[in-house]
């Protein structure tokens, strides 16, 4: 049996990244507002693909490694990974979420957020969306590499299969 990090419950949330315990950031409205609108639109795309929740926390474990609770922003896990039936475990899954979103706070060490990017990735996540409110984008990160997206153009990902988001009206809805 792996050895597991197990932390207590917290608001908000404590994670593990890079080898301590880590309080994510109460956030701002915007952050919320970023946090919430990505929430409603992959769950309205997941309907019957999937789970998708806010601040949901994860029992990560990449092969060989230590299991860590990890909490990402938005989560997304399809019914391929962990199907419909299966409510209990989906209340804290051991695994990697399909996807995982993280909005950057201006707290956020860029090393502890590329820490959790790999760690992710490391333990079976399909691709790991970062949102940066500062530069107005939204980059996905996968095994296949890294894929950017501002202003005027319209976010897609293969891990997200007929999912689309339309970078500028995500972020003049934030504004709101």
């Amino acid at each position: 049996m792996q050895n597991e990090i197990v932390l207590p419950e917290t608001k908000p949330e404590t994670e593990w990244v890079r080898g301590r315990a880590l309080q994510k950031v109460s956030p701002t409205y915007r952050h919320s507002r970023l946090q919430s609108l990505m929430w409603l639109a992959l769950d309205t795309w997941a309907q019957e693909r999937g789970r998708v929740g806010i601040e949901w926390r994860f029992r990560v474990a990449p092969p060989g490694e230590i299991i860590r609770p990890l909490v990402p922003d938005v989560a997304y896990l399809s019914y391929e990974r962990l199907g419909p039936e299966a409510d209990d475990t989906a209340q804290a899954p051991l695994g990697a979420p399909s996807v995982a979103v993280e909005v950057l706070s201006p707290d956020d060490r860029p090393s502890d957020v590329r820490d959790k990017i790999a760690t992710y990735l490391r333990a079976g996540t399909d691709a790991v969306i970062i949102v940066d409110p500062q530069s107005e984008t939204v980059r996905a990160e996968s095994s296949a590499g890294i894929a950017r997206f501002g202003l005027g153009e319209t976010f897609r990902h293969e891990a997200l299969a007929g999912f689309a988001l339309d970078v500028s009206d995500y972020f003049a809805r934030a504004r709101k």
